[in-house]
């Protein structure tokens, strides 16, 4: 919609040689509530604050650049003193079809009753001090004289102080609107005075639609994957969007193409990026390199390039998730399709690496000297973690495999298990194969001669049988023998036994215990023993958890230790000595045994006998 009261605009031609062109953001400038977009809570509430009589003395206004603050000052300016000249409308209203005795005034402000004001350029005590006198008196011809003050956390304290008798207190013809980027730099006594409106970012299919028509009343054709790039790139901002499409129609010279948005724009074929995306999730990092090369060789920018795919990864993400994010039509029609492939097919845990690696990356690509090589660095990195395994995988891999290493080089054979056999229960065992590099398109593990970490496939004639664990003491000795260190001390410092029957197990958990380790338990024991298990939480008080009866039993141990009479002898010869530490040592050899040792009926040199005490 134009601005209220300007002349329709017929003939573009005609304007040109007759007017002076005006951008498209200032043309297309709302002038009453029903032209805001994407407002819809503030407009609810200000129009049941005109219908029931509730209009506060201020309002303050807060958002992102271009969402329409001083806009929405103006358009309550106008609501404010909406007068016709017959006198059909005796007070505030949001319903303003026709200009009204002061409508064009108001938007063209240059209103005396409708006071706008700079706050970054009169930001003292003596600008507030005008305000606080001429506040005073009534309004020359409008209903209500309004101060519009913009940027108002420019203001300087000393002048916030200054208005708050003022704020708080005004005379009933006068209302104030504040507008502000910064909110937190307002101070709370100002806030507490005023009705705060937070304005939103305007969603990007609001955006479009909101594009597309004024494209229609320009007499422009636009493609839709133009319009979604020009709203994406606004980032919820409409006068950012009604800019980039004033600079779009000047570029294009015609019929407004994707192409020619994103050179304009500086942003890299986004068909290109989700083909770097596709080979970096396969592994492929020579595809990767030629695809960036490519890329870079007709004037994307690494991190422009890099910034693209980070949100492209962060939609597969989202399709995942909430698989309806693919309806947005905000995206072309590839982008979606194929996000909704790839969401298919990869784990959230690679979505999450590659997320985590792009945002770092680019972070380093901006302080390098040579942006492309390293921006090239970072597609190594992702593309050679494509396919590496989570710890737990890699763990579980080495279980299987025997305790042998499952990493080989690239290039080279798998290693052979030792010649020489080793001296133990466990078998020899070789190393896990190396994985036969992919060349499907399709895929999203292999790579291309890169190192490769892999489980050898099971042998369904060799399937281990079934462990037997008759009790608790058995299934922490377990956990031990498994090397898996913190389900072990989780199952012995932080549980209390309750129940325990083969395939079932109930605990009570200590106050400081892991609630996200039961999860894992079930698991983990089905795993280890080949069976299925079923762990609960029980409310009941259980048994003394095993770390606290070893420690009972040491304590023990060392008063009984104490006790002894050659202990008390020994202490009471070192004053100050304690006993610190008690050992049990093996279980002596008969002495027959010792004597046959040594050949004689004497016991060895050193041997400790009663005597030697």
């Amino acid at each position: 919609m134009t601005d209220a009261g300007a002349p329709p605009n017929s003939d573009s031609a005609s304007q040109a040689g007759n007017a002076p062109y005006r951008v498209l953001a200032r043309k297309y400038r709302p002038s009453s509530f029903d032209d805001l977009i994407g407002q819809e809570a503030v407009v609810r509430t200000v129009s049941n604050a005109f219908e029931t009589g509730r209009i506060p003395q201020a309002w303050i206004l807060t958002g992102v650049r271009g969402v329409g603050k001083t806009t929405t000052a103006r358009i309550l300016a106008r609501a404010l003193n909406y007068e016709m000249p017959d006198g059909s409308v005796k007070g505030p209203t949001i319903h303003m079809p026709n200009l009204g005795v002061h409508c064009q005034a108001i938007m063209e402000s240059r209103h005396m009753d409708v006071l706008e004001m700079d706050a970054a350029s009169h930001t003292g005590v003596d600008d507030v001090r005008q305000i606080n006198d001429s506040v005073r008196y009534a309004p020359a011809s409008a209903r209500y004289k309004v101060y519009i003050i913009d940027e108002v956390h420019m203001l300087s304290t000393a002048a916030f102080n200054a208005f708050l008798k003022t704020l708080e207190e005004p005379p009933e013809h006068a209302k104030f609107v504040f507008a502000t980027t910064e909110i937190r730099k307002v101070p709370v006594t100002v806030l507490s005075r005023c009705q705060r409106f937070d304005l939103r970012r305007v969603e990007a299919d609001v955006l479009m639609k909101h594009l597309a028509s004024i494209a229609a009343k320009e007499s422009v054709e636009i493609e839709p994957e133009a319009l979604g790039i020009i709203a994406r790139a606004a980032e919820g901002s409409v006068r950012d969007s009604l800019s980039l499409l004033d600079q779009a129609i000047a570029h294009a010279a015609g019929t407004v193409k994707a192409d020619a948005v994103r050179q304009m724009l500086g942003l890299a074929d986004r068909t290109r990026v989700i083909d770097l995306f596709d080979s970096l999730a396969r592994g492929d990092i020579a595809a990767a390199f030629k695809e960036f090369r490519d890329q870079y060789d007709v004037g994307a920018d690494p991190i422009v390039v890099l910034s693209d795919l980070a949100e492209f990864v962060n939609f597969v993400t989202r399709v995942k998730i909430v698989p309806a994010t693919a309806d947005n039509v905000a995206y072309g029609e590839t982008e979606r399709v194929r996000a909704r492939d790839f969401a298919s097919k990869i784990s959230m845990r690679v979505l999450s690496r590659m997320w985590q690696m792009l945002l770092k990356g680019i972070t380093e690509v901006q302080a390098a000297t040579r942006p492309a090589a390293a921006a090239e660095m970072v597609l190594v990195r992702i593309a050679y973690v494509a396919d590496l395994p989570t710890p737990d995988e890699a763990i579980r891999m080495l279980e299987q495999n025997g305790g042998g290493s499952p990493v080989v080089s690239g290039g080279s054979a798998a290693r052979s298990a030792p010649a020489a056999p080793v001296a133990s229960a466990a078998p020899a065992v070789s190393a896990a194969p190396m994985r036969a590099p992919t060349s499907s398109p399709s895929s999203f593990g292999g790579g291309a001669a890169r190192p490769q970490m892999a489980a050898p496939a099971p042998d369904p004639q060799a399937a281990a049988p079934q462990l037997r664990i008759t009790s608790f003491t058995q299934l922490v000795a377990l956990a031990g023998q498994k090397r898996d260190i913190m389900t072990k001390a989780a199952l012995e410092a932080d549980m209390r036994l309750v129940r325990f029957e083969e395939g079932r197990l109930e605990v009570a958990l200590e106050p400081n215990a892991s609630k996200t380790m039961i999860s894992e338990l079930a698991r983990k024991f089905e795993l280890w023993t080949g069976r299925r298990w079923t762990v609960i939480v029980s409310n009941e008080q259980g048994q003394p958890t095993l770390r606290s009866v070893n420690q009972a039993a040491k304590q023990e141990h060392a008063r009984t230790a104490e006790a002894d009479p050659r202990v008390q002898e020994v202490l009471s010869r070192f004053p100050g000595s304690k006993v610190v530490e008690v050992r049990r040592l093996a279980p002596e050899t008969p002495e027959s045994n010792i004597n046959a040792d040594y050949g004689s009926d004497d016991p060895p040199d050193g041997s400790d006998t009663d005597d030697d005490l």
